[in-house]
């Protein structure tokens, strides 16, 4: 891949501050892009930002709140640089009690809150990417959207708020990338499968259930955030230039197109 230590593009992680936001964030360090970690959490975010070192910064940003994204946007690029690569992870999974909540039962709030953080954010942030790329413009511009298995398959685990929330992403995505391709900027969606992370390790009662879900993936294990970072990285890479309004998988065959 087309990625050097001397990249130098600017990237911003939403949900940077732990599981595969992290991940993503040190993933991108490493191949020489300079990285916002945002976050809600901002003393996880600085946390994260810290160990990666100089030029690598954290902030605080609600990505369901216009002002705060604007101006999270806005202070950026004054005092960073221009943003070349977006990666909208941030998202909510809602639990009640622990339990995922039957539609029959789910309340407004659940369904509301949902989108909010999911679509929402989504929007908001990679709005404010491309407004100011109409601007002025970058090279190589990339915007990674995160979807899920769920979306796919209508979910197992995941309330139907979270998977109508990532199938709007899903199509929203693909809205994007045609209003954005006349600047180059590709715009793309990662749609785990079972990862290894706090929201999976939620709906599962047990390290032996987790060991169970793992016999219904064909290649016998649970993902990793770095298999998920890993997929990031390549389509934020110039190699991946010619990949646009797609939905790429990291499932381990639980989903085969």
């Amino acid at each position: 891949m087309a990625n050097k230590a001397s990249d130098g593009r600017l990237a911003v992680v939403t949900g940077g501050g732990r599981g595969i936001g992290e991940a993503i964030a040190r993933q991108l360090a490493a191949q020489g892009l300079r990285v916002v970690v945002a976050d809600i959490d901002g003393a996880n975010a600085t946390r994260v930002a810290d160990s990666l070192g100089s030029p690598h910064v954290g902030r605080t940003v609600d990505v369901a709140d216009e002002r705060a994204v604007d101006s999270l946007f806005d202070e950026i690029e004054e005092s960073v640089g221009p943003v070349a690569v977006l990666v909208c992870v941030a998202g909510l999974l809602i639990l009640p009690g622990g339990e995922r909540p039957m539609i029959k039962d789910m309340t407004l709030d659940t369904w509301e809150r949902s989108f909010a953080v999911n679509t929402r954010g989504a929007f908001l942030c990679s709005r404010a990417y491309l407004q100011r790329r109409e601007a002025a413009n970058v090279e190589h511009g990339r915007v990674v959207f995160f979807g899920s298995v769920a979306a796919q398959l209508g979910g197992y685990r995941s309330s139907a708020a979270y998977i109508g929330a990532k199938s709007a992403v899903h199509g929203y995505a693909k809205a994007f990338a045609r209003e954005a391709a006349h600047l180059g900027i590709t715009s793309n969606v990662i749609a785990p499968g079972l990862i290894d992370t706090e929201m999976l390790r939620s709906t599962v009662t047990s390290s032996g259930a987790l060991a169970s879900v793992a016999q219904n993936i064909p290649l016998g294990r649970v993902g990793s955030v770095d298999d998920v970072a890993a997929a990031v990285c390549y389509l934020v890479s110039p190699a991946a230039s010619y990949i646009t309004g797609d939905v790429i998988d990291v499932n381990g065959g639980y989903r085969m197109q």
